[in-house]
């Protein structure tokens, strides 16, 4: 059974892509930043439903801490499905935002993309096969008006998978990004109220977790092994 690590997963699309990772058969590993009793929340559901997993939680912008839960998880096997979900907001228009709000923003995004990644790649490139999909968003897109971070750290994180394809490419893994518009969870709820969602978006609802994690999961799968350095976009026709 491959195993998946999906950062970020005790939050509504993270879970929704635990859930939906696990019903395809995979032993999923469930992450919280600090609370482990949201992890195993989440992995409670996937028990009852008949899956496989376990919970973890770290911080992901401690590389020291993350590196020491990851050597433990790699003890068992490779892990060969890594979703990097996690991810925080910090907005404010640029000439108020502080240097704290940039540097966290940036540090979970990208730091937490390395401290992640970087020590799970050899060993899954010694596997021959892997799926690397990073949940970026449409402001890394776009731009957003108040985030200009967190733009930033998604258009870095663009730049990275797109780089990181290249190379893994001839080791048979793929390496690609999810950029979701306005997704119903509990971030977004409130944002954006139903009536600004119908003038924003074409398809006039925000988008469900499940919907993207059912593209998480087809990029996990082996019917996605030729797509990879892409950054799919799901916003119900936003952009």
């Amino acid at each position: 059974m491959k195993r998946a690590l999906v950062t970020g997963g005790s939050g509504g699309i993270g879970a929704a892509i635990c859930r939906r990772l696990a019903a395809d058969g995979y032993h999923v590993i469930v992450h919280a930043n600090r609370s482990l009793a949201k992890a195993e929340a989440v992995l409670a559901e996937i028990v009852a439903a008949g899956g496989s997993g376990e919970a973890v939680a770290f911080d992901v912008t401690e590389r020291a801490a993350t590196a020491v839960v990851l050597e433990r998880l790699l003890e068992a096997s490779p892990i060969q499905v890594l979703v990097n979900n996690a991810g925080i907001h910090a907005d404010a228009v640029f000439p108020g935002m502080s240097a704290e709000q940039w540097h966290s923003v940036l540090d979970v995004s990208l730091n937490g993309f390395f401290n992640v990644t970087q020590p799970l790649t050899m060993p899954m490139i010694r596997t021959r096969w892997g799926r690397i999909v990073n949940i970026s968003s449409v402001a890394g897109i776009t731009g957003n008006r108040g985030q200009v971070n967190y733009s930033a750290a998604k258009g870095a994180l663009h730049a990275a998978t797109k780089s990181l394809a290249l190379e893994l490419a001839s080791r048979g893994i793929t390496v690609n990004a999810v950029a979701p518009g306005i997704i119903a969870t509990e971030m977004s709820d409130g944002t954006f109220d139903a009536e600004t969602i119908k003038k924003l978006v074409p398809m006039q609802r925000a988008g469900r977790p499940e919907e993207v994690a059912d593209l998480v999961g087809f990029l996990a799968s082996d019917r996605a092994a030729y797509i990879s350095g892409q950054i799919i976009s799901i916003n119900g026709a936003l952009i």
